[in-house]
Formats: C-alpha cells, sequence, structure tokens
C-alpha cells in the first residue's frame, strides 16, 4: 500500500489540487475568486414540476478538494431543483479541524471562513460537510496524526474533531440552528475500510445530533458492493439523457474517475491551483445530485 505509484498520485493531485484548467471543457466557469476562497450563487427557478420547499433554504457547503470540484454543480442543483440561497466555502487538503475555530494559526483555512464565523454571518438553514478524511500528514491541525501510522489514534482525534465541530456550528446558529448533512465518501481503493469507519461515523454522528446524511458515495459504487472501488458505471437514464454525461454510450457505460486519480471525480486534469471543475463529469453530477435530494426531503 505504500507503493511509489500511490506516492505518485497523491503527490500529483489527490490533496493539492481538485481540477483543471477552466478552458479545457464545456461545463460552466469558475469563479474568478482565488482558491479557496467563498463563492456566492443567487437563486434561480426550480425545475418545472419538480417538488420545491415551502420557503428556500439556506445552504453552506463545507469540505476539501472534492468539495472544490463539486461546489459549481451542486450550487445548480440546489438553486435549479430547490430554489435555494448557496454559500461554498471550501479549501483543497483541509479536514475537520481546519473549520474549527481557534485553529487559524495552525489550518489551511483563515479565520473568516472557519464554520461557526459563517454560520454566524450567513444564518444557513444546512451545512454540508463534506470530508474524504484526509488521513496524511497534510493539513498542520491534525498534529502529524495519520491513519497509516496509528489507526486508532486517527480515528479517537478524527471522532473529537467531529464533535467540536457539531458543537460550535451548534452554539454558532442559536435559536436558529443549522442541520448538518454529512456526505458519506465513495470506495477508496488503498484503504477501503478507512472510509467504511469515516462513513459509519458520520451516520452515528448524524443520529446524535439531528443531522443529516447524504449517501453520495453510494452513487458513485457499483450496486452489488457499496465498497468496492470502480471507474465506471453503468449510465443512467439521466445520464444518457445529457450529452456529455454518458461518456461511453456505445457501452453504456461512464467515467467516475481519470486513469490517473482514483479518487477524485472532476475529468479534466488535476492542476497545482485548486478550482471547481471546468467540465463535465458524471461522479461529480451524481454527488451533487445526491446532496440535493437529500436537503430536499428534509427542507420544510
Amino acid at each position: 500500500m505504500r507503493g511509489p505509484w500511490i506516492v505518485g498520485v497523491l503527490l500529483a493531485g489527490l490533496l493539492l489540487g481538485a481540477c483543471g484548467d477552466p478552458s479545457s471543457g464545456p461545463e460552466a466557469p469558475p469563479p474568478s475568486a482565488p482558491a479557496g476562497s467563498a463563492t456566492t450563487h443567487q437563486r434561480a427557478p426550480a425545475s418545472p414540476g419538480a417538488r420545491t420547499p415551502v420557503k428556500a433554504p439556506r445552504v453552506l457547503y463545507l469540505g476539501d478538494s472534492l468539495a472544490m470540484e463539486n461546489q459549481n454543480v451542486l450550487g445548480r442543483e440546489l438553486r435549479r431543483e430547490l430554489r435555494a440561497g448557496y454559500r461554498s466555502v471550501p479549501y483543497s487538503g483541509t479536514t475537520l479541524c481546519d473549520y474549527l475555530e481557534g485553529t487559524a494559526e495552525r489550518s489551511l483555512v483563515p479565520a473568516r471562513d472557519k464554520a461557526a464565523a459563517l454560520v454566524r454571518s450567513l444564518r444557513p438553514d444546512f451545512v454540508v460537510l463534506q470530508f474524504w478524511g484526509n488521513a496524511w500528514d497534510f493539513t498542520w491541525c491534525m498534529d502529524g496524526i495519520t491513519y497509516d501510522a496509528s489507526r486508532e489514534k486517527y480515528f479517537r482525534r478524527y471522532e473529537a474533531d467531529a464533535h467540536r465541530l457539531i458543537e460550535q456550528i451548534t452554539a454558532a446558529g442559536g435559536s436558529h440552528r443549522p442541520r448538518i448533512v454529512w456526505v458519506l465518501q465513495g470506495p477508496d481503493p488503498i484503504t477501503p475500510d478507512r472510509v467504511r469507519r469515516v462513513n459509519g461515523l458520520y451516520e452515528r454522528l448524524a443520529a446524535a445530533s439531528d443531522g443529516l446524511v447524504a449517501d453520495a458515495g453510494k452513487t458513485v459504487s457499483p450496486a452489488p458492493d457499496r465498497y468496492t472501488w470502480t471507474q465506471y458505471l453503468p449510465c443512467t437514464a439521466h445520464e444518457r439523457a445529457r450529452p456529455g454525461y454518458c461518456t461511453q454510450p456505445g457501452r453504456d457505460r461512464t467515467a467516475l474517475h481519470r486513469d490517473d486519480d482514483y479518487l477524485h471525480f472532476c475529468l479534466a486534469p488535476t492542476t497545482s491551483t485548486p478550482k471547481p471543475c471546468p467540465v463535465r463529469s458524471p461522479g461529480i453530477l451524481r454527488i451533487a445530485r445526491e446532496i440535493t435530494e437529500t436537503i430536499r426531503q428534509s427542507a420544510p
């Protein structure tokens, strides 16, 4: 598991970047703000015939490089389906502790973009958290604790940080407490048990704190086995009806990952500057639709 090809994949893009050159494809262009800065999206009408909440929800989206590459597509789906107000503030390479207040000096997230600070200023109805579970010594706030070196210590720390994050978000919401949506992650071919345990933690946290779970990872997993990684899946009817989303229509299958990146779902090359995915990518659309549906079912 520590072979050279794994190290190469990690250094090339696992943590440093989310996607590629915005000129390389037809997807909606990324915002002009620098990587890691907040992007705000205005509300748009929902799809005809779609059930929308009586009150359009306000959604805050936080996370790592997966959230970085997803953010434009999720915003589009939320606006179209739910008329949602939407703000995304992802930072590539982060984990839960990066969004805790009190960690600004040893974190990849500045104080203004901590989860509690954003909740106090934006008053969201939902806070969507998408974290793959950074398992390497990449972000300072993990204090050098890694899954590879000490698995139980890693999980104890990860769970403690998750509880602190819930407490800070709850306190910041005051009388308008937002519901936290924990996004379950897709399969990992290198450490499948780690992802299974991280997802289990998210499910327990949601159950204990009136949170929600969006099983986006299931939508990018083969039907017979939720935790078996695959690069391709059969096209869905939704993908077949939209140009570019069924990437191999002759074989009725679509690509979830590039050949050189087993983690991210953006089909553009990874670059050193994190940015939203600039090309149509079926895995990102599947994840965004699942998160949107979870909020739809829970919004008043």
